[in-house]
């Protein structure tokens, strides 16, 4: 696992953490609903850091033609119904440019300053020019007021947020589990928050800039070429 990350539970684990089961468990909430309406209908979308499929599947569903990208095999051995590529965010290049490009689950939030530019810099180079990213960032807050716990009781299923500890130059090592009946996860990872001014001066140094803000609390961005 990468400097800084970890995680406990059963099954297979991605680099940062991530287990490839809580993924299949996770439910899908809004994002097809932000996506679908931030964008044209049949668009050609390439998803990064896609995961076991969990918004991959219900995209094709509403008829968008997808390109899935993870790093790890045992994520992309759930998806089905899309073109998958196995690689990093930050090292993919297709040599094809995409009418929509999806940077979801918080990543560009790394707490590494290094790959969050390879990120931001594969998505510039993979979005058509007339096209437009979509990225989902760190809620401003986030990690203050720990602990704090979100209750899914149609799954029987928390997600606790334990702690947020300053590790240097804004970056903070996160904890956070995931408590089902018959299971429980852990995964601690580098995080971090960002500003809407830190994070717009971000996108410019990569060739991007904010077109609006899709949900009340900025979370959801549509983004495009500058």
């Amino acid at each position: 696992m990468r400097e800084g990350y970890g995680a406990t539970g059963p099954g297979a684990f991605t680099p940062d953490g991530c287990a490839v089961e809580l993924y299949a468990r996770l439910p899908v909430e809004d994002e097809p609903d932000i996506v679908e309406a931030a964008v044209p209908a049949g668009a050609t979308l390439l998803e990064l850091g896609c995961g076991v499929g969990r918004v991959t599947h219900e995209l094709i569903g509403r008829g968008f033609d997808v390109t899935a990208v993870d790093e790890s095999a045992e994520m992309l051995e759930r998806v089905r119904g899309a073109r998958t590529v196995r690689s990093t965010i930050e090292g993919l290049d297709l040599g094809e440019k995409f009418d929509v490009v999806m940077l979801a689950s918080l990543l560009v939030n790394t707490g590494d300053p290094v790959v969050r530019r390879g990120m931001l810099d594969t998505v510039r180079r993979h979005v058509a020019d007339d096209g437009c990213v979509l990225i989902q960032r760190v809620r401003d807050g986030a990690y203050e007021n720990l602990p704090r716990e979100r209750v899914f009781p149609d799954l029987d299923f928390t997600i606790r947020m334990v702690s947020s500890v300053p590790v240097g130059d804004g970056v903070r090592s996160a904890k956070v589990e995931y408590v089902f009946p018959d299971a429980r996860w852990t995964q601690t990872y580098r995080v971090l928050p960002m500003t809407p001014q830190e994070f717009e001066q971000a996108l410019a140094e990569a060739g991007l800039k904010v077109d609006r803000y899709l949900t009340e609390d900025r979370v959801w961005v549509r983004v495009v070429p500058v």
